[in-house]
Parts: C-alpha cells; structure tokens; sequence
C-alpha cells in the first residue's frame, strides 16, 4: 500500500473498474474465444493470428473513441458489440473470407459476461459493505457487465456502464454520470481501478481520490501519479481502519 497524496479523506463512496479490477480480462482468455469464433465458421486464421489482427482495429478504436482536449469533437457513441463487430469485418476483408461479422461480435459480447473473478474481490467488497456506498462504472456494454455481477452475487449501490452513459473513461462525463448514479460529490469518492489512463487520470480530473489496483507492481509511468496504490483490493479496508472508518 502506498499514499502519495498524505492521508486521505474518509470517503462517503468507493466504486471501482469492472474488468481488470473486480474481475481478470486476460488476452488469453479472450483467444479462447478467437478459437470459438474459428471452430464455428472455419476461419483461416489460427487464434494468435486471428487475435493480432483483431486487435490492431480494436485498440485504433479506442484511440479515436474520445478526444479528451474536445469532447464535443468525439465520434458519435459505438457500443463495444458494434465496435467489435467492426474490427471483425475488417479482418474477415483484410483476409477475403466470406465470414459473419455479426456472429463473432455475438461471441465477443457473450465473452465479456463470463470472466474469472479475482480471488479477493467478493472478500473485499463484504468487508466495506455497511460502511460506504459501493458503485461500478465500467467501459462496457450494459449486457455483458450486468450479467457479470449478477452471476457472481455481488451488489452495489450503483453500477454504470459507458453503453448506459453513452461516453467511455477516462472522459469526465463518465465520472460524472457514475457520480450522480452514486448521489455523492467526487469529493467524497474513491474510485478504484487498473488503468493509469482510464481510471487515474479520469478519476483526477474529476476530482475524486484516485487508488490504483497494481497487482503487478509495475511502475507508474505516466502523470498524475495515483493517490493511494495497492496490490489486492483488501487494503481498502485497512486504509478505511487506518484513517478512522
């Protein structure tokens, strides 16, 4: 656990990321899925390949998704099914194979609603239960991380998605959204995610404290630094007992 800005405040709210934080999104994991959309439509690809591919027109996508200086100047909202459907037509033309875009988008989204939980997190989320409200915003669409949740019991006070806010992280509209869902000023929220970009300097900029999940322990290479970083979610309780929670 480190605390780079001093002891923080005791917050009213804690709401955290969805994939990479509470639950893993691994590439593997997600090439299990390549394979499934190979073996259902004989692609020509194997799942490394076919993984690569996709991938460059996914990340490109989240490159272009927000301009953060210009929100006003950010392309009109594409859900992550349609955005994925995409990438996979551009990689079924690339390849000049006859395959169904629509299909393997499906498969994408239904991935998204059956990833592994982390082992702490349900531990986690029970020893703050009681003590501040619990939310969720994620880069997600609604189906796949409302499912998650449910299916895994865990309850919040809040869950947000970008598909229900129609903005992805780390624009400040989504923040505000989760912060309204929350009825709490960001003043007196803690949100907790993985990304430095998405949920750091989001979270900054909207004035919340900002903790990042590093379970990696890898250097924090980018401004702003996070105000508190930890490697398991349940230091959130300790740092709560710490500061008189």
């Amino acid at each position: 656990m480190t605390l780079r800005s001093g002891e923080p405040k005791l917050p009213e709210a804690i709401a955290f990321d969805c994939y990479d934080t509470l639950f893993l999104n691994s590439h593997d994991g997600w090439k299990s899925s390549f394979q499934d959309i190979i073996d259902a439509q004989n692609v020509p690809l194997d799942k490394d390949e076919f993984w690569t591919r996709w991938r460059k027109y996914e990340v490109n996508f989240r490159k272009i998704r927000t301009d953060l200086g210009r929100p006003y100047n950010s392309p009109p909202f594409k859900s992550y099914r349609q955005a994925w459907t995409e990438c996979f037509q551009q990689v079924f033309d690339d390849i000049e194979f006859d395959g169904d875009a629509n299909l393997a988008g499906d498969r994408a989204a239904l991935h998204m609603t059956d990833r592994p939980i982390f082992p702490e997190t349900v531990e986690a989320l029970n020893m703050l239960k009681g003590r501040v409200k619990l939310g969720v915003f994620s880069n997600a669409d609604d189906e796949g991380v409302r499912p998650l949740l449910d299916n895994a019991g865990l309850e919040f006070d809040f869950v947000g998605s970008s598909q229900s806010a129609q903005v992805y992280k780390p624009a400040l509209a989504a923040f505000e959204y989760l912060y309204k869902g929350l009825d709490t000023e960001p003043s007196k929220i803690w949100y907790v995610g993985d990304k430095l970009l998405d949920d750091v300097l989001g979270g900054y900029r909207s004035g919340a404290t900002t903790v990042w999940i590093n379970r990696n322990e890898e250097p924090v290479d980018r401004e702003p630094e996070p105000d508190i970083e930890i490697t398991d979610l349940r230091e959130l309780s300790g740092i709560l007992e710490h500061i008189g929670g």
